[in-house]
């Protein structure tokens, strides 16, 4: 019997999808799915075949093709397919020219130079959330979302008197909406991100900066590497990718971590352990829950499945994490295990170019504020917590964390050295 859940696949509990994922995945590898709008899928939920999925040469990320032959495929989200033509929305070889395009800001070198500054923003942030006096904070607000908002609205050239204004329109476009057409105030939040990107590009042509949009506006004139459509793409998907699924792994990884004492404890006793937890943070928690989607070329076998040719593929990371045939007790969240490799990143060609600056972000939000609030606790239960942040199937996030920092009566630890706070 047809398990009722692959009919509405996306209609389920958002704020704890794992048991689903645990059924699904214990009736096997892959699974014909009807998504929550209507259309028809292939779900992949474990580990070995979805990572065959993620390089596979015979699933294709062109969205633009597949919405050409058939007009059943989803086209994925506002501000629609003319922005899709960016370095996860096409195959090789755009796809090797876009991504060298953009990777050397997000190089070893490039991304270990920033550390000073990164370690300024969570300094700066969690000096304000101190300063305020207030009981009960909204670590989202006040720390997960501005920590990596900022940093690549830097690297991009995002001018700060901007910021405001971008980070609201982003956030308001990938609410969540159960409504089969987008609301009315994402529609308009993507229009205005459109016309901000291209107004910005228009400002860089005229004044050049030390920024990657620069980059990518020389590259288009000088060199003719790239067009319009694709540096607006490029653009897009960067900020996108560069902050909303760092601010739910800072969230997820938070209420992991208060919800596990004893493994925060010994993070902070011994704050060398925190890069190895944060991959096991990703792998039990991904904040980015399904790959973007992909479409078959042909018919591809996997897990003993033959997936038809021309039908659309979603591999769910967090399910593939989570696989007892891939680790031991998958289901508990340990700091100290052994294995520790996971899908959250993705694989192949299209593995998340910031992955290190993701991971050095992580490591330095999560050594400081648990360092420096040890006694930190949730205001609510777990319970409460909703998460309710994301696009669709692909992100799931904390829209807000409420937590008491400095419980009364309670000692809060001095960190060693603050580096100097970010200007404003």
């Amino acid at each position: 019997m047809r398990n009722p859940a692959l009919e509405k696949w996306g209609d389920y509990d958002r704020d704890d999808p794992y048991p689903l994922f645990a059924q699904v995945r214990a009736g096997g590898p892959v699974h014909e799915v009807t998504l929550a709008d209507g259309h028809r899928a292939w779900l992949i939920v474990r580990y070995e075949e979805a990572k065959a999925a993620l390089n596979h040469a015979g699933l294709s990320k062109d969205m633009h093709a597949a919405l050409a032959r058939d007009g059943a495929v989803v086209a994925e989200g506002l501000p629609g397919p003319a922005f899709a033509r960016h370095m996860l929305g096409v195959d090789p070889p755009d796809h090797t020219r876009l991504r060298r395009l953009a990777s050397a800001a997000f190089s070893r070198p490039r991304i270990a130079a920033l550390r000073p500054r990164v370690q300024a923003i969570v300094d700066g942030l969690l000096d304000d959330l101190e300063a305020r006096g207030d009981a009960v904070v909204d670590l989202v607000k006040g720390f997960a979302f501005p920590l990596p908002f900022t940093v690549i609205s830097e690297l991009l050239g995002v001018p700060e008197s901007d910021r405001d204004d971008v980070g609201s329109w982003f956030t308001t476009l990938l609410a969540p909406s159960s409504a089969p057409e987008p609301p009315a105030e994402a529609v308009a939040a993507s229009e205005s991100i459109v016309r901000y990107l291209v107004e910005l590009l228009a400002r860089k042509r005229a004044t050049p900066g030390e920024d990657l949009v620069t980059d990518l506006v020389h590259a288009a004139d000088q060199d003719d590497a790239l067009s319009e459509q694709e540096m607006l793409s490029t653009i897009f998907q960067l900020v996108v990718a560069g902050h909303d699924t760092t601010t739910s792994l800072i969230g997820n990884g938070t209420v992991a971590l208060l919800l596990h004492p004893e493994q925060r404890d010994a993070l902070v006793a011994d704050p060398s352990l925190v890069p190895h937890a944060s991959e096991e943070i990703l792998r039990w928690d991904a904040p980015v829950q399904h790959s973007t989607f992909r479409y078959t070329r042909e018919d591809v076998a996997l897990g003993g499945t033959v997936i038809p040719a021309f039908a659309q593929v979603i591999i769910s990371l967090a399910a593939a994490n989570r696989d007892p045939d891939r680790y031991a007790n998958p289901e508990t969240l340990d700091i100290a295990r052994a294995n520790t490799s996971h899908l959250a990143f993705g694989h192949g060609i299209h593995h998340c170019l910031g992955a290190r600056l993701a991971r050095l972000e992580a490591d330095i939000a999560f050594t400081t504020l648990h360092g420096r609030f040890p006694t930190m606790r949730m205001a609510l239960p777990r319970s409460a917590l909703r998460w309710s942040h994301g696009d669709g199937l692909v992100l799931r996030g904390l829209s807000e964390l409420p937590v008491i920092l400095a419980p009364q009566g309670n000692p809060q630890r001095t960190p060693l050295q603050r580096s100097a706070r970010p200007p404003r």
